[in-house]
């Protein structure tokens, strides 16, 4: 028998079978009352009642059968004193050295076991460095308690402090032997008592994870029974959710997985799985919620667009007109680019239609991410003809205002130099050559746009493209001024 093996037999059997009232830290294991002994009690109860035992039948015994046994003890005959002595003395200090360290051994082995749930909490849920070398310290702890019990064991089964003819040598020598195998206990003991209080960190961290594990769980198959609530109650409305029925039945398996527990997937991957589960039902379960609302949305700009549609054929048959007039009264230059714009309207209004067509048919289908993205073609081609039709009116009220008075479009951007200027000199005696050269140059520029405008046919839209590039000019300019400035 191992000592592991001897030690958890001697704990069960002093946990079992002990005296009546007796604690299991005091109860003496049976292997050191005796097996098959007739009288179980202990030897210091056995002790106690001998002299009136033996005084009692001395009594009831025939006077000379009396007077026999009398003489042969005074004589020398009988093996142990009555009235004690040195032996006996002995013997009673053995069994209280003995009765210290069977305590003491199921102190240790007691504590072992506490501990024994505490690593294997932490395993449970941490496998990190510091619980693999926790594991490895405790193994070693292991083995140490496992050689200390078994010295306990030996010192207990060497010693039968029950014998009638104990000498005081030897029930001296038992009672050092087994304090000693008591102190070896008691060091033991404290080295564990040392190495779990070490061990609270991570012990701490495992239970604060077990505890997050039932939440967790519930949390997850709280979210997917609400996300199949909302999903039955969109498909009562008429609508059918096929992708978002697919979503919520891709999370079965994972819900079967929560089920089996984290015994068999392990704790961190189990939060995790309940996590995501939750977090996968939960969008479920607000889009589904949303559904009805978005098909509603839908609806509008369907109707929204269409009448934008309409609006802007109505729009695209006026930029001929518009042109017409721009290529009677000005140059080739400020219109030519505009030549398209009909064209590309009429276009760009047959695809929009083209593509609202096929938006319904998608909202009617229920397939609502196809519906959504041809919307948005449609807005964008819509957005991009308004910007079309609207740039050959706006070209024309420009070059009329410019044409009858380019005087204010000269202010306005002289105005800009100016102010530039005053801050490129601000709190210096010469303005600084990165920001003066490209101030010069837009001097020139404008003179130049301005010197364009004589003769008998100007081009006024090269007029107004060279003053809104000077003004652009001039504006960042002043930008990597304030910008130096607000650095320093």
């Amino acid at each position: 028998m191992t000592a592991r093996a001897a030690r958890e037999w001697l704990v069960t059997t002093a946990t079992n079978e002990g005296p009546e009232g007796a604690s299991p830290a005091t109860a003496e294991p049976r292997a050191v009352r005796g097996l098959g002994r007739a009288d179980a009690r202990p030897a210091a109860h056995r002790r106690r009642g001998r002299p009136v035992r033996d005084l009692l039948t001395l009594t009831l015994l025939p006077l000379p059968v009396l007077a026999a046994a009398m003489s042969t003890a005074f004589a020398g005959g009988g093996t142990r004193k009555w009235f004690g002595g040195r032996a006996e003395s002995q013997r009673a200090e053995a069994q209280a050295a003995k009765d210290a360290a069977a305590a003491a051994f199921y102190e240790l082995d007691t504590a072992q076991r506490d501990l024994r749930i505490s690593i294997e909490t932490i395993t449970a849920v941490d496998d990190s460095p510091a619980a693999r070398r926790a594991v490895g310290d405790f193994e070693q702890l292991g083995a140490r308690i496992d050689e200390v019990s078994g010295q306990y064991i030996t010192a207990v089964d060497a010693h039968d402090l029950d014998r009638d003819d104990l000498e005081a040598s030897v029930a001296s020598r038992a009672r050092a032997d087994l304090t000693q195998a008591k102190d070896q206990l008691t060091r033991t003991k404290q080295d564990l008592d040392r190495f779990a209080r070490g061990l609270g960190p991570l012990l701490g961290k495992a239970e604060t994870q077990l505890a997050r594990l039932a939440p967790s769980v519930e949390r997850a198959r709280q979210a997917l029974l609400a996300a199949t609530t909302a999903l039955d109650a969109v498909r009562r409305s008429g609508l059918k959710a096929d992708d978002l029925a697919g979503r919520l039945a891709a999370l079965g398996p994972e819900l079967t997985k929560l089920n089996q527990g984290a015994g068999q997937h392990g704790v961190p991957e189990t939060l995790e799985r309940a996590e995501r589960v939750a977090r996968d039902a939960e969008s479920v379960r607000a889009e589904a919620e949303r559904l009805p609302e978005r098909a509603a949305e839908i609806d509008r700009r369907l109707v929204s667009l269409r009448t934008r549609a309409q609006a802007l054929t109505t729009r695209a048959g006026q930029v001929e007109p518009v042109l017409s007039e721009l290529r009677r009264r000005f140059t080739a230059p400020c219109w030519q680019d505009l030549q398209g714009v009909p064209e590309l309207a009429a276009e760009n209004v047959r695809q929009a239609e083209t593509k609202l067509a096929e938006a319904r048919a998608a909202r009617d289908a229920q397939r609502w991410p196809d519906a959504t993205a041809l919307l948005s073609t449609v807005r964008a081609l819509l957005n991009a003809t308004d910007e079309s039709v609207s740039a050959a009116a706006d070209r024309l009220h420009r070059l009329n205002a410019v044409a009858e008075d380019p005087q204010q479009e000269i202010d306005r951007t002289r105005f800009a130099i100016r102010d530039a200027q005053r801050l490129a000199m601000a709190g210096r005696s010469t303005p600084d050559p990165r920001h003066a050269r490209p101030l010069d140059d837009s001097v020139a520029r404008l003179d130049r746009a301005v010197a364009g405008l004589e003769g008998r046919h100007p081009d006024y839209w090269h007029f107004l493209t060279e003053t809104e590039g000077v003004r652009q000019t001039v504006g960042r300019v002043v930008a990597q001024i304030r910008e130096e400035r607000g650095g320093a």
